[in-house]
């Protein structure tokens, strides 16, 4: 749970023309002094903290849109997602009809979900995408070998019911990863918990997901990479500092880590059918302390074999200023056996409804 943003604060930003820069730690206060990223007892900037990177811009920006938007309608966004978080804690009319019966029981209420009520900034630049490379804030082009596999896993996916068997669930409802690219890398927001919590130490950078027991363990300096076979959860993460940011390098992708199915609370990457890395992707990840309460995630996605060109953006990561709980899921848990077992029943009934032998 996150406390609500105010819209001036926006307003604030871009009147000052907040300056968040990719290639230096340095800031200036309304004083016109120069901010300097604190340091580690080790001589390195400290990024270490509770940190969120939920927003309402999306990850790809919309059909028609430019790269920015004004003030006007940055604040309008922002004040449309306060009222709708402001409705959700109206109380509920207790003589109100009950609702149609449905197969659908519903989800979580806006009180739960946490979509974002900001706008993302960077340099003074109300965003209306992440993706800011290429230019035009999309994905690129599929590769026809990217096209190929993507029409080879959709059929694949046709040729079973969605809950035939564990491997088909999505890997959250798994509990192996966290639901949408929320670890990553790249990290994105995804519905609720897009809260981080950052600790370092001389060798080892630790970046833990609110939800799950999800964490990446990125090593510093030049030790030996993992050999092509090995491919964990959130892949082989090597780090180095370059002046003030931190520059991390991922490979050796586990091929399933993005093949999220869609989901009500999963973003673009997500609703893209068949959504598998290739083992050649590789992520670049920047980590620069701006100021006080901003971390300035950029991101480069390289998969040539998937994509026709790299593609990334930035996201201004913003302290959190509140606790961070546990979400305890973890696999083969109750959830996952009594929907294959709520599937076999269904089996049954429609196999007796039809006369014939479950």
């Amino acid at each position: 749970m996150q406390a609500p943003h105010r819209v001036f604060i926006l307003a604030l930003a871009c009147a000052v023309g907040l300056a968040v820069l990719g290639s230096t730690a340095a800031a200036q206060d309304a004083d016109g002094r120069q901010w300097t990223a604190p340091r580690t007892e080790y001589g390195h900037p400290d990024i270490q903290g509770r940190w969120s990177n939920s927003f309402l811009t999306p990850l790809v920006r919309p059909e028609g849109q430019g790269p920015t938007l004004t003030l006007e309608e940055a604040v309008q966004l922002e004040q449309g997602a306060l009222g709708r978080l402001a409705d959700s804690f109206e109380p509920l009319d207790p003589n109100r009809p009950a609702p149609e019966a449905t197969t659908n029981p519903g989800g979580y209420d806006r009180f739960y979900v946490d979509s974002g009520d900001r706008i993302v900034i960077v340099n003074g630049e109300p965003r209306t995408s992440f993706i800011t490379r290429p230019a035009n804030g999309r994905l690129p082009e599929l590769t026809e070998e990217g096209k190929r596999r993507r029409a080879a896993q959709a059929a694949y996916g046709k040729q079973h019911g969605e809950y035939d068997h564990p491997e088909l669930l999505p890997l959250p409802e798994r509990c192996l990863v966290p639901l949408g690219p929320r670890t990553g890398p790249p990290m994105f927001d995804a519905g609720y918990n897009n809260n981080y919590y950052i600790v370092q130490n001389e060798d080892h950078i630790a970046i833990m997901v609110e939800q799950f027991r999800s964490a990446r363990i990125i090593r510093l300096g030049d030790g030996p990479r993992l050999p092509d076979h090995i491919r964990p959860w959130h892949g082989d993460s090597r780090g180095h500092w370059e002046g003030d940011t931190l520059v991390v390098e991922t490979t050796n992708l586990h091929p399933l880590q993005h093949d999220v199915q869609q989901s009500v609370f999963a973003n673009e990457l997500d609703r893209r059918t068949g959504n598998r890395v290739s083992k050649e992707m590789k992520v670049i990840e920047r980590f620069t302390r701006v100021d006080e309460d901003t971390l300035l995630y950029d991101f480069t996605v390289d998969d040539p074999v998937i994509y026709t060109e790299p593609w990334g953006g930035e996201i201004p990561m913003w302290r959190l200023n509140e606790q961070m709980y546990e979400y305890a899921c973890h696999e083969a848990n109750y959830g996952m056996f009594n929907i294959l077992r709520g599937a076999r029943y269904q089996e049954r009934q429609a196999a007796e409804t039809d006369g014939q032998e479950p």
